[in-house]
């Protein structure tokens, strides 16, 4: 039996893929990995993607959601918030994109998922550190020292 070993990529659907890179990019900043046949477009995370991909005619996602992981949730929650996206003052950061994606947004520093020291540097965040109780996570794991 094959183990699990992460996330590659997540494919979400969308209505149009001009409007969805333009959407999520009032509040995230991303490099483009490519684009395929105008049917699907590929935002790079390092050694992981998101990919968007066109024609979504689903209805909004209800407990289903995925998260995101960034470098600073409180950017995203005031650029949200300045763009007429309603989602709570503080705690949680939950929201649905335009075409009823759920996407929750967490902090790198406040969880135990890691990327290789390698990778952050390649992506311009080799300053990134985690909080107390994400080291404590990782080492109860065995998974930092």
């Amino acid at each position: 039996m094959a183990r699990l070993v992460g996330i590659n990529h997540v494919a979400l659907e969308v209505g149009d893929l001009d409007e969805a890179l333009a959407w999520y990019r009032r509040f995230f900043e991303f490099d483009l990995r490519g684009r395929v046949d105008g049917r699907m477009a590929f935002i790079d995370l390092g050694d992981q993607f998101i990919a968007l991909a066109a024609g979504g005619t689903q209805l909004a996602d209800a407990a289903r959601h995925f998260g995101l992981v960034v470098d600073d949730k409180e950017a995203v929650r005031r650029s949200m918030q300045e763009g007429g996206i309603k989602v709570q003052p503080a705690g949680s950061l939950d929201f649905h994109d335009p075409w009823g994606n759920h996407v929750q947004v967490v902090d790198y520093g406040e969880i135990q998922f890691t990327k290789a020291t390698g990778v952050l540097r390649g992506m311009r965040l080799d300053g990134l550190e985690k909080s107390e109780s994400a080291q404590r996570e990782l080492r109860n794991k065995g998974l930092a020292e």
